[in-house]
């Protein structure tokens, strides 16, 4: 309970300091992939409920739909990932990517927008598979499972924004016709990819020490 209050006010504080720098998502996407790792499917969504929920209520956002649905669904599927439950969010991730081609808006947006997100719909199983080095001890296979677990989990969280946006049809809460949609939504795609990349650092420079001083402590705790 401890550390999923700690994750909560942590994912709230990340929200809460860079809402409105970015257009698309914020900081408290980084901590994902551990907050559905370390605490798992159930806790971590609630977790990241709250937080997320905490942090638009304090900054007042008016897009906050997207933050409360898809950091939640981003946790649940880094927790699905890291214990092999691959299943799950690929039934997840196809229904939003389908509802994403059948819809005509989602045709007219340009391919090269979503890459990342059709990568990913062939690197959930994988992910799940190596999901086992992410609590041993190889250091250089907990680097790369942790890795491409937290850009499985970005790109997904980002997914769930697109779906949200273009085939739920939120974008005319936003935006005068889907002209201007198409501009930004294509503006967004490049700082998507920098997000993508981020994520990935961020795994390699803190995600691992991280991870690993939190399995420990988890460990101890359990053991005491």
């Amino acid at each position: 309970m401890s550390l999923a209050a700690t994750f909560a006010a942590l994912h709230a504080v990340l929200g809460f300091l860079s809402l409105g720098i970015g257009p698309w998502r914020n900081w408290a996407v980084y901590l994902e992939p551990f907050e559905g790792i370390v605490l798992g499917p159930r806790i971590g969504f609630l977790a990241a409920l709250l937080g997320s929920s905490i942090a638009r209520m304090a900054g007042q956002s008016s897009d906050w739909m997207f933050g409360v649905v898809a950091e939640p669904l981003g946790v649940l599927s880094a927790a699905l990932l890291a214990r092999a439950r691959w299943k799950p969010v690929l039934a997840i991730y196809g229904v939003m990517l389908s509802a994403y081609f059948i819809d005509p808006n989602g045709r007219a947006l340009p391919l090269w927008s979503i890459l990342d997100i059709m990568c990913v719909l062939f690197l959930i199983y994988p992910a799940a598979r190596l999901s086992r080095n992410l609590f041993g001890q190889d250091m250089k296979r907990l680097s790369v499972s942790l890795a491409l677990i937290s850009f499985t989990v970005i790109v997904t969280d980002s997914l769930v924004r697109v779906f949200l946006l273009v085939p739920c049809n939120l974008y005319l809460l936003f935006f005068p016709n889907f002209g201007t949609l198409y501009t930004v939504f294509v503006q967004d795609a490049v700082l998507s990819y920098f997000e993508d990349l981020i994520a990935i650092v961020v795994s390699f420079l803190v995600g691992v020490p991280l991870l690993v001083s939190v399995l420990k402590l988890q460990k101890t705790t359990n053991h005491d």
